[in-house]
């Protein structure tokens, strides 16, 4: 709707409500006047039940939430307040002329005790009620509004052209993963030999596994704090192993000593000793079998 539109709206509301207000207002006053309300009392009463009405009804339209249930509570009890009195006005004739019973607007007491409960009561919850309306709508904070819509006349390129900039903008640059060594060929030892260990199963001159732990990318590591010792190979290694533990004895050919002799990883050192080990195997002379025929006593 236009602002045309909304105005003829606003400005029916505004009619209908002034008029409904004014056919309300000589029974509610007239209902002031039966319970002793002077001739300006009487006059303002009017104001104070159907303006509360009024003010309900605008924070209906402003507050949201707990808020908006609140007013629209108030709005529809201050309703039936009105509607009861109009409808008590049209029941008591003698409501109609200046003179009246004080204080009777029914024959019954009990209804009559009510009647004049809900009238006298109306002014007092018009102050409460109309201070806290107030108060919400003073205190409210709308929400904020949604981003505005393309417009029609943008062609859909312009709005394609515009969504690809925003998403390289919010694209955050690829990471380079550091690059991974390769791998040491095996060490030809002449027939593979199955080396059982306490733990696991090693063939000789395997690479250590891979951590189970997951790797973190932190980029390429600069030059200054790269290593300066070469990678050396599966065959480099176990030469320098054998050139170390030439002199060790079996029980001195361990994980550790070797690790410690050679500067590598205890993956390695474990392999290394178990090749060691079995090229020491290999050359340690078989023991020899007794002759056949030979006496055992001398």
């Amino acid at each position: 709707m236009n602002r045309f539109g909304k105005a003829l709206l606003v400005a029916a509301l505004v009619g209908v409500v002034g008029m409904a207000f004014r056919v309300s207002w000589n029974a509610l006053r007239d209902v002031a006047t039966a319970t002793g309300a002077d001739e300006t009392a009487a006059f303002l009463y009017p104001f104070v039940v159907d303006g509360l009405m009024a003010l309900a009804l605008v924070a209906t339209l402003v507050l949201t939430g707990d808020a908006r249930r609140f007013a629209l509570r108030v709005l529809a009890a201050y309703t039936l307040a009105s509607l009861v009195l109009n409808y008590v006005h049209g029941l008591v004739p003698e409501l109609h002329s200046e003179v009246v019973d004080w204080g009777r607007l029914a024959d019954w007491d009990p209804a009559n005790w009510a009647l004049v409960l809900l009238a006298t009561s109306l002014p007092v919850g018009s102050i409460y009620f109309g201070s806290d309306l107030v108060a919400k709508v003073l205190h409210h904070r709308p929400i904020e509004a949604s981003p505005p819509t393309p417009n029609q006349d943008e062609s859909t390129e312009t709005i394609m052209k515009r969504s690809m900039a925003d998403l390289e903008v919010s694209t955050p640059a690829p990471i380079t993963p550091a690059p991974v060594p390769a791998e040491l060929p095996a060490a030809p030892v002449g027939p593979v030999v199955s080396l059982v260990k306490s733990t696991d199963r090693v063939p000789v001159g395997a690479v250590a596994a891979e951590s189970p732990r997951p790797r973190r990318v932190t980029g390429r590591v600069p030059g200054a704090a790269r290593s300066t010792r070469p990678n050396r190979t599966a065959d480099e290694l176990l030469t320098e192993a054998r050139k170390a533990t030439t002199k060790w004895s079996d029980r001195e050919l361990t994980a550790e000593g070797i690790r410690r002799a050679v500067h590598t990883s205890p993956a390695k050192a474990r392999v290394l000793r178990d090749t060691l080990r079995a090229e020491r195997e290999k050359k340690a002379p078989a023991p020899t079998e007794a002759a056949p025929g030979t006496s055992e006593a001398a």
